[in-house]
């Protein structure tokens, strides 16, 4: 039984729509011994280990049901058991996790085993751990050799999970403040191993590291963990503060002890969670050992008045008090008959008490401190103390040591409460900690006395939410409403687009559109993130890591996310959730890698895009897989996009008052147009747009009326879609790689990154529209790691259309053959009907296109499809030829011309004069379409190959 792969997902997948580990587990031999073979020794060793699994349901949804489905028939196989021990080692450490699935994955004893994690590394140890405890429970004939280390112990690999779990959770506080973060609606990031969480998104963000916020001053910080100063300040404003002495040398806190009085405190200069306080100190001898236990924690040491009373913590927050505890340390109560060493194994059996920050309190320790506390008591382990006799294990009363919290908020008095928000104001800070020490909280300080020990940044909330007697209070709702006003946004709005061509085009579309509306958009694309329009970080950037890169962006207000299959396979989206999903097409690319064999397969992929869009849904109505998605999405609105104004289904939509966008014909040529509740909205000409060369890149039309419809989704206004599609070309500055023209040699080159059947035909068609004198000539090529048959598809894609056809292969070979791409494709060429003159074979990118432009006469157009897009594109641009410069094509004959006819709508299209889905009218002919002057100046840019992605 072993794990042969793994994939750990960060948000929405194929497998739920929160973080989920999938496991490939092979149970090898195991197989046949499902749980009713291994018997009842096995069910009963393994709820021993994990008594926690008797609350697991499992199929019959109440406690005792995973059990009973593990002993009833033949039992249940030992991937499933697998899933559960690893959600319940996660339970174990803290963790809220419950959901999880195990389905065979085809081949014999192969199970897919996936479950829920709270935190990546964690979630993976779960499993590991979890297979281990299994193997070591099996019998010994049939356990996996080498599974069990000889001298494994499951109770010690059990702690050691647990204190490894903590020390990568989020802790207490920020738990709970993220909880009351997404209570609110408030997305979150993690920003590293500890604590640093972000609240909010892009420009909407605030960040907080346990209870230390945003906008907790640095000053304020500072001065709480100034002990001295704290206590002056406080002083100064008629605070109930102990005298106290700063000393550096064990003589001089004896002196200052003797000055103060006695007893006295002696505590760390900057110390924290009660490390290095001792208390109630009577004589020399015991400020001497005192001040040695504060300087192991500090160099410097106060020495101040012993206080009187019970240890509280008054937690304020925004300038009011929310939560009042009192704190009681670690201790145990004498019953005349257990030793301490029992009454601690008694208390610790507490299903409250676990380790570390576990569980609401935290087991008791018989260690060096506490033995302390027993030798000043007279008392030592094997005591026996008298029935009702309290046993302090600690001086002060943290709960990470073992004290005990009790709820007294409802009870504090309004004096005492007073106090505690001026102490916290006058420090500064947004969230502070007061520790008071009283006789009765529920009598004014004025009256029975009292004082403030110490004002603490970053108070943790556990006492609060969790206390041990009394009611638990919300503490975090306070923080989060103060970093997130009513009314304040935390948001940006986010649109995820995908698909098998065009997204990439679409992404950087839809970004320029926002940014003629005044956005500041964040961009990923296949080849890098862009902040504002400038790239920030280079590759390929279409997965979780780059959208999380730009939500947490400072500067952005709005996120634009091209989202790949590749990404959503290995690790899920980035986000939870979208305000704008697109889906463009599904074509065949990328079937057979990773289980994605069906065109059907692929689309389900895709679909996650529009399942987590919570606005709008933009669909590609003339695509059969795509039009599908909409019965699994809840967006608010489904917006259909059509290059067929006679849809059928869409024509219905837009009666109901649906959303769509449709390429209607007009006297002017096609127009697009949008629908929204009834409304008409002619947007632009689609001969206006550069990005479509003059409306004959129908793919780029395609692509520019997703872009409109995302756009208006999102709330654009009407005249920056317009200008934004109006000023968005195809240059290689702004759309490197997608259908790119260079027109300073003699012969016209169109450039353009297609790598699979459907895209290659596009541009293909395309090449066949435009106005060329001389001959067509392509340069082709695919990725080694597509079938054979998708290679065979792409050079079927091109055969017929052109007069000469260079094949090459990528510079990655991807396990073929340095010649075996262009063979096959060549050999595809011929099958269909392409002559073997018309056929060259070279492989290497850069002597391809070399050859290509050797080739290129006057009036030729060149059709190169490259891989390295940078050094592809330069060495087109930078290419010398000796040929007189290409003739303008409007001073040529027209016959020479022969220009092809535009691209008409489709069959049956009808629209009125105002554009609308009314009466027929047949549209003017577009004037014939010239490369000439579309080439911008692209000096200085810096572009990475993009991935097949």
């Amino acid at each position: 039984m072993r794990i042969v792969d793994r994939s750990v997902y960060v948000g929405p997948s194929l497998y739920a729509r929160f973080p989920v580990i999938r496991l490939e587990l092979d149970l090898g031999p195991l197989e046949a011994w499902p749980t009713g073979r291994l018997g009842q020794a096995f069910v009963d060793a393994l709820a021993a280990a994990l008594p926690g699994l008797s609350e697991h349901g499992c199929s019959y949804r109440q406690p005792g049901g995973f059990f009973r489905r593990m002993r009833e028939d033949d039992g249940t196989w030992l991937g499933h058991v697998l899933e559960h021990v690893a959600i319940e080692l996660q339970n174990m450490a803290g963790e809220e996790v419950t959901f999880g699935k195990t389905r065979a994955a085809g081949a014999p004893g192969v199970y897919t085993v996936v479950y829920e994690y709270a935190q990546r590394d964690e979630g993976i140890a779960a499993g590991e751990l979890g297979l281990r405890l299994l193997c070591s429970l099996l019998p010994k004939d049939i356990r996996p050799p080498e599974s069990v280390p000889p001298d494994w112990s499951w109770q010690e690999a059990r702690d050691e999970f647990i204190r490894f779990a903590q020390r990568r959770a989020l802790g207490p506080s920020t738990s709970a403040l993220v909880r009351a973060a997404e209570r609110n609606g408030i997305p979150w990031l993690r920003l590293n191993d500890q604590s640093l969480v972000q609240l909010g998104h892009g420009k909407y963000q605030q960040r907080i590291q346990a209870t230390v916020t945003s906008r907790t001053s640095h000053i304020a910080v500072e001065l709480a963990s100034d002990k001295e100063e704290t206590n002056k300040i406080l002083a100064t404003l008629g605070l109930p503060v102990p005298k106290q002495e700063l000393v550096q040398s064990e003589r001089q806190a004896v002196r200052a002890a003797q000055r103060i009085g006695f007893p006295v405190v002696t505590k760390p200069y900057n110390g924290n969670h009660g490390r290095g306080i001792s208390i109630r100190l009577t004589t020399d001898e015991e400020v001497s050992q005192g001040f040695t236990v504060a300087r192991e924690h500090s160099r410097s040491v106060i020495v101040e008045t012993f206080l009187e009373g019970d240890d509280h913590r008054l937690l304020v927050v925004n300038g009011e008090l929310v939560a009042a505890t009192r704190r009681t340390p670690g201790h145990v109560v004498g019953d005349g008959r257990h030793t301490i060493v029992q009454l601690i194994e008694i208390v610790n059996q507490d299903p409250r008490r676990g380790v570390g920050h576990e569980k609401v309190l935290t087991r008791l320790e018989l260690d060096a401190q506490a033995q302390k506390m027993l030798d000043r008591a007279g008392l030592g382990a094997d005591s026996i103390p008298a029935s009702g006799q309290v046993v302090y294990l600690r001086s002060t009363a943290n709960l990470s040591t073992g004290g005990t919290a009790t709820d007294v908020t409802d009870v504090i008095h309004p004096d005492n409460r007073e106090m505690a928000e001026r102490a916290v104001r006058a420090i500064g800070l947004d969230v502070g900690g007061v520790d008071f020490l009283s006789k009765d909280i529920t009598e004014s300080y004025r009256t029975i006395g009292g004082g403030i020990c110490e004002v603490n940044a970053a108070p943790g909330f556990r006492m609060h939410v969790a206390p041990s007697e009394g009611k638990g209070r919300d503490v975090a709702a306070p923080v989060v409403n103060m970093l997130f006003p009513p009314g304040v946004s935390a948001r940006v709005p986010i649109a995820a687009i995908t698909g098998t061509n065009g997204k990439t085009t679409t992404a950087r579309m839809l970004a320029h559109l926002t940014k003629m509306a005044g956005y500041t958009p964040g961009l990923t694309t296949t080849d890098g993130v862009y902040i504002d329009g400038q790239r920030t970080v280079q590759g390929d950037m279409t997965g979780p890591m780059s959208a999380r890169m730009v939500l947490a962006d400072p500067q952005i207000d709005i996120a634009i996310l091209e989202t790949a299959r590749g990404g959503l396979l290995r690790a899920g989206m980035g986000v939870r959730e979208v305000n704008v999903g697109g889906v463009l097409n599904v074509q065949s690319d990328h079937l057979g890698l990773k289980g994605i064999d069906t065109l059907e397969q692929l689309a389900e992929l895709k679909r996650i895009v529009v399942e987590v869009a919570t606005d709008c849904a933009v669909l590609n109505a003339d695509d059969p897989l795509v039009l599908k998605m909409s019965g699994y999405t809840e967006a608010k609105n489904i917006c259909y996009v059509t290059l067929n104004p006679q849809h059928a289904l869409v024509r219905e939509h837009i009666r109901a008052g649906g959303r769509a966008c449709a390429l209607e014909a007009g006297v002017n040529g096609q127009m697009i147009t949008l629908y929204d509740r009834g409304g008409h909205i002619p947007l632009l000409w689609t001969h206006l747009i550069p990005a479509t060369l003059e409306g004959r890149a129908t793919h780029n039309v395609q692509n520019a009326m997703f872009a409109a419809a995302m756009a208006f989704s999102l709330g654009l206004k009407l005249d920056a879609i317009r200008q934004g599609l109006r000023t968005f070309d195809s240059t290689f500055f702004q759309a490197p790689g997608r259908m790119n023209v260079f027109n300073e040699h003699p012969f016209k080159v169109l450039f353009d990154y297609g790598h699979n059947a459907h895209a290659v035909g596009m541009m293909a068609d395309l090449a066949r529209r435009l106005d060329v004198t001389g001959r067509r000539i392509v340069v082709l090529a695919g990725p080694g790691d597509r079938r054979d048959e998708d290679l065979v598809a792409i050079a079927k894609a091109v055969a017929g259309r052109f007069d000469h056809y260079i094949c090459r292969r990528d510079d990655g070979l991807r396990d073929r053959a340095p010649d075996e791409v262009p063979r096959i494709q060549a050999q595809a060429l011929r099958a269909a009907g392409v002559p073997d003159g018309a056929i060259s074979i070279i492989p290497d990118e850069q002597e391809a296109i070399e050859a290509a432009l050797r080739m290129g006469e006057p009036g030729d157009l060149l059709l190169i499809f490259a891989d390295a897009l940078v050094r592809s594109w330069k060495q087109i641009t930078k290419f010398k030829t000796s040929g007189a410069p290409a003739a303008n094509s409007a001073s040529q004959p027209a016959a020479a011309r022969a220009p092809s006819p535009p691209p008409s709508p489709a069959a049956g299209a009808s629209v009125d004069g105002h554009g609308d889905l009314g009466a027929p009218i047949a549209p003017e002919a577009v004037p014939p379409f010239s490369l000439e002057g579309l080439i911008r100046d692209e000096r200085g840019i810096r572009m990475a190959p993009e991935s097949d992605d």
